[in-house]
């Protein structure tokens, strides 16, 4: 059995696509998962199974109430991205990670169009976003949607990452 994370997309944000986080671990539990913790309100979940990632996406997927993507990380990828981290931000609230399902299209057009002093780099399956302005204040993090494309993603930033991995048991 592995210890794996969930990463909901677009959960609880704007009085939409509402799901209770207790409700979110039962819905884990009854799919035979194990140790399932939530982490904040916005679809996080650490959790032991057996399997792979892309099935278990698929399983969770096909249970939830609502329709929304759904990627599944072992915790020692997820470990490797955040070891991988380009950028060491002095806050973790300014440097977000989106995890793109498949290898993003990334069109540098829009980033050269928004981008002021922040910083974008592509890591493989993640794309960095820093803004040291601060993040709501960042218009290239208000039009990045149309940055990346060809792929679905999910974005969270380095201070919930380096928790859900703090939640990550040891595998030896």
């Amino acid at each position: 059995m592995q210890t794996f994370v969930a990463l909901l997309r677009g959960i609880n944000v704007g009085g939409r696509n509402m799901l209770a986080m207790e409700d979110l671990r039962a819905i884990c539990e009854k799919l035979g998962w194990q140790d399932v913790q939530t982490y904040v309100n916005s679809g996080n979940v650490v959790f032991r199974a057996e399997g792979g990632a892309e099935a278990l996406a698929a399983k969770l997927h096909a249970a939830l109430p609502i329709d929304v993507a759904v990627l599944v990380l072992r915790a020692s990828e997820l470990k490797a991205r955040l070891s991988h981290c380009p950028i060491k931000p002095e806050s973790g609230n300014l440097l977000h990670a989106y995890f793109c399902l498949d290898a993003p299209d990334v069109d540098q057009d829009v980033i050269a169009h928004y981008k002021r002093d922040e910083k974008v780099v592509i890591k493989g399956h993640t794309v960095w976003l820093y803004t040291p302005g601060g993040f709501s204040n960042s218009l290239l993090a208000e039009k990045f949607d149309k940055a990346i494309t060809g792929t679905t993603y999910t974005a969270r930033n380095l201070n919930t990452i380096r928790n859900l991995v703090d939640m990550c048991p040891v595998e030896g």
